[in-house]
């Protein structure tokens, strides 16, 4: 993650952002993110907006962009030092808009909301460590487990011993390779379900020709 902002919040009443510390019985202490860094308490009332959960509106209504792809997108074309404010003119605002995002919702994005993000960054920038993502070669050779020379090759595993039934497989009906014989069980006396049967009718004796 480039921009650590999971405990970043913006507060509804209060200027600038803030790092929230620990949640209290009447709210949550939070820090500013400024030279001073002075700690005070947000009241329960006031609107908690953390940063992570922030995402921008493109013109797919369904898709969005999280803020903290937006911040590493304007850290990779500008750097740390934006060059703007949100007091810049509106026109720069939002060439700088169409330059991060060229297919950013103009309906649903305001300019209000841009000179936002600019504020932001510039005091996120300015704050916290921005942290390159890692590339796929170092990804690879993270993952890849170095084996020094004297180290033994390591042993194949023995085939586990194959059952002698195999388990049918979820769904899957069972063969039953024929005739199925019933368990004692089921021709028992006691059970109910069991087929009772009937003696065999004697032959009628052949009558004598007269």
């Amino acid at each position: 993650m480039p921009y650590d902002l999971k405990e970043i919040a913006a507060i509804s009443g209060m200027p600038g952002l803030y790092r929230l510390v620990r949640p209290t019985r009447a709210g949550v202490i939070i820090e500013a993110l400024n030279d001073k860094g002075s700690r005070s308490v947000a009241a329960a009332q006031n609107k908690v907006s953390l940063l992570q959960e922030i995402s921008i509106y493109t013109q797919d209504y369904d898709q969005t962009v999280p803020l903290t792809e937006v911040f590493d997108r304007i850290h990779q074309q500008h750097g740390a030092d934006l060059g703007l404010s949100n007091k810049s003119n509106d026109q720069e605002l939002v060439s700088f808009m169409e330059g991060i995002i060229p297919d950013y919702d103009r309906e649903r994005v305001y300019l209000s909301d841009i000179k936002k993000l600019v504020q932001w960054y510039n005091i996120v920038s300015q704050r916290l460590e921005y942290q390159a993502p890692a590339t796929e070669d170092e990804s690879s050779e993270e993952a890849a487990p170095q084996v020094s020379a004297t180290d033994e090759a390591p042993k194949p595993k023995k085939k586990a011993a194959a059952k002698k039934l195999a388990e049918p497989a979820a769904g899957e009906a069972m063969s039953t390779a024929g005739i199925i014989a019933a368990p004692e069980a089921d021709t028992a006396p006691g059970n109910p379900e069991a087929a009772v049967a009937k003696p065999a009718k004697k032959a009628a004796p052949k009558k004598k020709a007269e």
